[in-house]
């Protein structure tokens, strides 16, 4: 049985329910605000992706594309960091609502978007997680590679990268 129905890229008309996801699987301190996810929306929804059950959105995945190698604080609040022709895909957050996890939703929404990397031309993919995280990552091949300068909501986070081969 697939938990999903489909997965969609995100439209402002989706905002309210993106930011309800969002406080529902960070602690404020780090969840993004409603204004900063309609600016994503605004920014680079080609990067914001949904996935979709019985006409109602359980889980998102969104970010910018960029050049760096590793995801600096301030790309999380300035969309202006967004490259169209970057290298590198950043992931900002990966949430799915609590009733809806463990059964795939994150895992399909992380294949959509590395799929749309591959097919932008891109180099890979970049994200920051928790330790806890990291093996669910490394199952799509990224690379651990350590502790983050990013503090972001006073959390400790890890670099992770996952690089396309030519």
């Amino acid at each position: 049985m697939k938990w999903y129905d489909r997965i969609r890229n995100v439209g402002l008309e989706d905002a309210e329910a993106v930011g309800q996801i969002e406080m529902r699987c960070f602690p404020p301190q780090e969840a993004a605000g409603m204004e900063a996810i309609q600016d994503r929306i605004r920014r680079f929804p080609e990067c914001f992706l949904a996935a979709e059950k019985d006409g109602s959105l359980i889980g998102f995945i969104n970010g910018c594309a960029t050049s760096r190698r590793t995801i600096e604080d301030f790309m999380f609040e300035d969309t202006s960091c967004h490259e169209p022709a970057g290298a590198y895909q950043a992931i900002f957050g990966l949430d799915v609502l609590p009733e809806h996890q463990g059964h795939g939703v994150a895992s399909a929404l992380m294949k959509a978007l590395i799929q749309q990397a591959r097919n932008k031309g891109r180099k890979g993919l970049i994200l920051t997680c928790k330790e806890r995280l990291i093996p669910f990552y490394e199952q799509f091949g990224y690379r651990n590679l350590g502790v983050s300068r990013s503090v972001h909501g006073g959390a400790v986070w890890y670099d992770m990268i996952l690089e396309f081969s030519e």
